[in-house]
């Protein structure tokens, strides 16, 4: 009976010791941890680091009012711990080191009564020590602008450094700044803001060297100085604002004339050029023209107008801070030669060719008919065959015979007549009378 019952007080006990693990078995995943410091920091000042518990479900579930609940469990090695408070939900510890690096940070929670139970929730954030100075430029202008790190010329623009020491490690110190505007000019102060103003267009990057130094107790020495230095740098890109658009151009032109304007915009680069020809000067409409990229302060622009009249060019031009508009009035007259001029010349020189090209093959298919020899055999008597042209016939045929296109009838007969035969290749032995 003794180990049975040995065995039954065992149970029991053993199920006592885990009714403190319940609630931290059911929230386990109710909470989570989240962590705040203020790091980077340098060697030697003093880092903050907190933890609060909060809902997973954004603040829907309602924490337990009893306090304290939840114990806080932190491990922070190698930093040295300077301080610790906790509360119901948060804790916070201040540690510092005097070695550079990064330093993991871990911290999980549980049951107040419970060291030994499941967490509820965890975390962990990496530390970021440095041996330099830590801090970061600020550049201001009065004219704010919607692009970042953009910033107008020919306007003061501010520059300030910003020291990051929220534990006021170098509240006795004194500091030497030495800046490198970007454009030559460099400058040496003991304040940490300066004012520049840039007169001309471009990227710079600003440069600047912080020299922090302060009296020191040393180990067995006495008192020292000891010194820390950073260097900082920012790029600015300073524009201009299109303070308007110079159109080179004629005001007068006749029709079917090219005509070419060059355009100089005063302001800085890239743009988008816009324009379209109205017949009164009237600003453009969103969506109204198609849009040019451009990417100097020139641009060459050329049109042929068709129709006389009187015309604008309403022309718009716009940069990353700023947009202009121009116009530019143009006459339109009537051409002194006009296009049917051209057209006439060259329908005559076709009708022209066309009509030589016919009277070649007429003349051509004339000379090849004049050519055939016609044999015309005439027996009629002796008496009729060689009657006399008469004297008119004659003569005409000796004078305008080579310039005749057309003859009587009666004349070519008898021109045939006259004519013989063409000479054969041999003499033939016998004549014939008929």
């Amino acid at each position: 009976m003794a180990p049975a019952l040995w065995r039954r007080v065992s149970l029991i006990l053993w199920l006592a010791c885990l009714l403190p693990l319940a609630p931290a078995v059911v929230a386990a995943d109710l909470y989570e941890l989240h962590l705040i410091s203020d790091s980077p920091a340098t060697t030697g000042a003093e880092v903050t680091i907190t933890a609060n518990l909060v809902p997973s479900d954004n603040g829907s579930l309602a924490l337990p009012a009893n306090n304290p609940v939840y114990h806080f469990h932190w491990i922070h090695a190698p930093l040295l711990l300077t301080g610790k408070t906790d509360e119901a939900f948060n804790s916070t510890i201040h540690a510092v080191t005097n070695v550079p690096g990064d330093f993991p940070v871990s911290v999980w929670v549980t049951a107040s009564k419970c060291w030994m139970c499941q967490p509820v929730a965890r975390s962990l954030l990496v530390l970021s020590i440095t041996e330099s100075l830590v801090g970061n430029l600020v550049v201001t202008q009065n004219t704010t602008l919607p692009w970042p790190s953009s910033y107008l010329t020919k306007t003061a623009l501010k520059v300030a450094f910003q020291l990051h020491d929220p534990s006021s490690f170098f509240k006795t110190a004194s500091f030497l700044y030495s800046w490198d505007l970007g454009d030559g000019v460099q400058l040496v102060t003991e304040d940490s803001v300066v004012y520049y103003n840039y007169s001309i267009m471009g990227t710079f990057t600003v440069k600047l060297k912080v020299v922090a130094e302060w009296e020191q107790t040393m180990l067995g020495a006495g008192k020292g100085v000891a010194q820390k230095t950073g260097d900082f740098s920012t790029s600015l890109k300073l524009q201009e604002i299109l303070q308007g658009i110079q159109v080179l151009g004629p005001t007068q032109i006749q029709t079917f004339q090219k005509m070419t304007m060059t355009l100089n915009f005063l302001g800085s680069p890239p743009l988008t050029l816009c324009w379209r020809l109205k017949p009164e000067c009237l600003p453009l409409e969103e969506g109204e023209c198609h849009p040019v990229s451009v990417a100097s302060t020139t641009y060459n622009m050329s049109h042929i107008f068709r129709d006389p009249g009187d015309y604008c060019f309403s022309i718009r031009a716009e940069n990353v801070i700023s947009k202009t508009h121009q116009y530019h009035r143009i006459q339109v007259f009537p051409s002194s030669i006009q296009p049917a001029v051209f057209a006439f010349p060259c329908a005559t020189l076709i009708t022209m060719m066309l009509a030589f090209i016919m009277y070649m093959t007429l003349r051509n298919a004339a000379h090849q008919k004049d050519m055939v020899e016609v044999a015309d055999f005439d027996f009629s008597p002796m008496s009729d065959k060689n009657p006399e042209p008469p004297s008119g016939a004659r003569c005409c045929q000796v004078c305008c015979g080579p310039f005749l296109l057309e003859a009587p009838s009666e004349y070519l007969e008898v021109v045939r007549e006259n004519h013989g035969l063409l000479p054969p290749l041999y003499k033939s032995a016998k004549t014939y009378t008929v």
